[in-house]
């Protein structure tokens, strides 16, 4: 990933911790070189999930907020408030 927005690299972040416990449950003593092809799908599918899911999360989050202040706004051309 070239140049991360504050949002990615947070998002990369919330990464950490599910990537430590799957490690953590096959052994973190064990060099990457010997992990099995499906640990290493299990890593990506962790690692990939968590990122997915703060940014839906984040998106939809800010997607709340747009829509609040749009509604805010009609609401004052109306004359409601």
């Amino acid at each position: 990933m070239i140049d991360p927005s504050e949002m990615e690299t947070t998002a990369m972040g919330t990464c950490l911790q599910p990537l430590d416990e799957f490690v953590g449950s096959i052994g973190m003593d064990r060099p990457l070189a010997s992990y099995s092809r499906m640990e290493v799908l299990t890593l990506i599918d962790v690692v990939v999930t968590a990122y997915q899911g703060h940014m839906t999360a984040e998106h939809e989050r800010m997607a709340a907020r747009d829509r609040a202040f749009l509604q805010e706004r009609l609401n004052l051309q109306k004359g409601r408030v």
